[in-house]
């Protein structure tokens, strides 16, 4: 259903990001990684400046949290933590690279203003795995978050939790494979599912926008909505058309650099819902 764009209302987020002061492809722990491959760090800078005032135009609060030296993935702060009515599960990571990450956001979220903070007992790689849709949390498991994380964040937060597996290795985390655009509306790419996630998913979400696996492939799902606004990969020039016919305004960034890493948009951007 195609929907007029005036009918499409944007509303103000609070982000949490994190600077890619010491931004670099070390070690490699999922496809889109190859240490034997160049990076530089003024141009992953440069790209995710872009980013951070891009939100900032739009209206939204971008907070920051300091970077660690020796932590290079701390840019993609949406696998720091799940903030849902001002409770915050802090991700326990799954591989020894990034684990120390999790005593950065256990400290900034300790300082204060929220209800609760707590990190995960089980392997949970935060909105990265985490999808809130307004009303239940959609998540992933596969390749990172352990299933009982899904039951973790179901009782800590007191929501309705949907479990989905990935397959494709290249979509290792819930956020590069389907994005939550509004209110009960996703977009999302059906062949990094299992059989029967695409059936759950299908069955609840009728309308999603379908990305194919050529705009899929370009981490055009890894993208951030605030309900008009639409903020993706420019490569995903497809699925863009496909949120034009229904109402939204895609944004196009380039954060080539980053990718190098298996992260874009959403990657670099973590929600503080309060």
């Amino acid at each position: 259903m195609k929907v007029p764009h005036e009918q499409r209302m944007a509303s103000p987020r609070q982000y949490l990001m994190c600077r890619p002061t010491y931004f670099d492809v070390t070690y490699s722990i999922n496809p889109w990684m190859d240490p034997a491959r160049p990076t530089s760090i003024q141009t992953g800078l440069s790209q995710w400046k872009w980013l951070c005032d891009t939100f900032a135009d739009l209206g939204h609060d971008v907070r920051l949290i300091e970077p660690v030296p020796g932590l290079p993935d701390m840019v993609f702060a949406a696998n720091g933590a799940l903030v849902v009515d001002r409770k915050v599960l802090v991700a326990r990571f799954r591989h020894t690279q990034r684990r120390d990450e999790s005593a950065a956001y256990l400290e900034w979220f300790g300082r204060g203003g929220w209800s609760e903070v707590r990190q995960a007992e089980y392997v949970n790689e935060g909105e990265g795995d985490f999808l809130f849709t307004g009303r239940e949390i959609l998540a992933g498991t596969g390749f990172r978050s352990e299933p009982r994380s899904h039951d973790e964040v179901r009782e800590f937060f007191g929501r309705p939790v949907i479990s989905l597996t990935l397959v494709d290795p290249r979509f290792y985390h819930l956020d590069t494979a389907l994005a939550v655009l509004g209110d009960a509306e996703i977009m999302y790419y059906p062949g990094a599912f299992s059989p029967q996630s695409q059936a759950v998913l299908a069955e609840r979400f009728p309308d999603a926008v379908l990305a194919d696996e050529a705009d899929a492939a370009v981490f055009g799902l890894n993208a951030l909505s605030d309900g008009r606004n639409v903020v993706l990969p420019r490569a995903a020039v497809g699925l863009a058309e496909r949120l034009r016919e229904r109402g939204y305004h895609p944004l196009g960034a380039d954060l080539a650099e980053l990718l190098k890493a298996g992260g874009s948009v959403k990657c670099c951007t973590l929600e503080l819902r309060e």
